[in-house]
């Protein structure tokens, strides 16, 4: 098929859209929607700017070219700047299709799956919601993605490109974890007591003092320590070390020669993994034999967010394309 007649079928399909599908980026991750389809440009505007910008026939006609001399698929890392736009609208064509994975757009003899991200609907009180501000949240969508598109059992056979992804989502989901973690542990000690176990239903939590110790002045120590008959020579730098060391042999106490202070923290005391295992089958089974409007909701949100994750990792950062 020549660029003309692609370059129309484009448009049609571009022109058929609604107005607020939304596509994403293929290399930053941006979302946009068209808004206005024209003979020799395709108008976008991104949803974290107020400006339009308009994608040139010409730069669409430069990718097909170098997608056909690619029959492998053309590399988008290879993009330069500013065009990470262009795959993603060529890939609303039915004969492009952006392989996540491979990190490539590759042209198809057949029909390929839809790119676009379906039409944004008003959320409503009984539809999940992605909480704002909370990073974990879409970095363990992705992860959940990654693990299930992967077998994670044998992990010598996987692609490096695969091993790279997955190690930095759990890179990423450990540091979010903790940092929410610490948040709500910091809520949580205020409400917790002493040898007081709190029980949820995945397991417990409790209150616990950590001792924390830092050596006095040096020569409050030294002289501390002359006094009690060790030569200062021996500690001379006041090595935390040495200075234990020499603690054992003397009748000196830490509090002689550290500051001692306690800091307060939660710790998990045990996880009750039945319970989990337990409830997340039950769910399932409640799912599988109930057919009342409380089980076809649940199947429906389930349904929302298997398309939220794949809106989600359908396409790789990178570079972009220059016109």
């Amino acid at each position: 098929m020549s660029f003309t007649a692609s370059w129309h079928t484009l448009l049609e399909e571009v022109d058929d859209l609604p107005e607020s599908a939304t596509l994403i980026t293929p290399l930053s991750h941006r979302r946009f929607r068209i808004t206005d389809v024209q003979d020799a440009r395709v108008i976008i505007q991104f949803e974290d700017r107020d400006e339009t910008r308009p994608l040139q026939r010409d730069q669409f006609e430069t990718l097909y070219r170098r997608i056909e001399d690619a029959p492998d698929g053309f590399d988008l890392d290879r993009l330069p700047a500013d065009a990470d736009p262009y795959p993603a609208v060529l890939s609303v064509h039915p004969r492009f299709e952006v392989d996540e994975d491979a990190g490539i757009i590759t042209q198809s003899e057949v029909a390929t799956a839809t790119q676009v991200v379906g039409a944004e609907q008003e959320p409503t009180d009984q539809e999940r919601t992605e909480p704002d501000g909370l990073d974990v949240y879409s970095d363990a969508l992705l992860l959940i993605d990654a693990l299930e598109r992967h077998d994670v059992t044998d992990l010598p056979e996987l692609e490096t490109n695969a091993l790279v992804n997955l190690y930095t989502l759990l890179s990423d989901v450990q540091r979010d974890a903790n940092d929410f973690r610490q948040e709500v542990a910091d809520v949580l000690l205020a409400r917790l007591h002493h040898d007081r176990p709190v029980s949820g239903q995945y397991g417990s939590v409790q209150r616990t003092s950590r001792r924390n110790r830092s050596l006095k002045d040096d020569e409050q120590v030294l002289e501390r320590l002359e006094n009690a008959g060790i030569d200062r020579e021996r500690v001379l730098s006041v090595d935390r070390s040495k200075v234990d060391e020499a603690l054992e042999v003397t009748t000196l106490s830490d509090s002689d020669v550290y500051e001692v202070g306690e800091s307060e923290y939660v710790r998990k005391a045990e996880v009750d993994e039945d319970v989990k295992e337990s409830r997340l089958q039950g769910l399932k089974d409640r799912l599988a034999a109930s057919e009342d409007d409380e089980a076809n909701q649940l199947r429906a949100e389930i349904e929302e967010l298997e398309q939220r994750i794949d809106d989600l990792t359908s396409f790789r950062t990178g570079t972009e394309m220059q016109g």
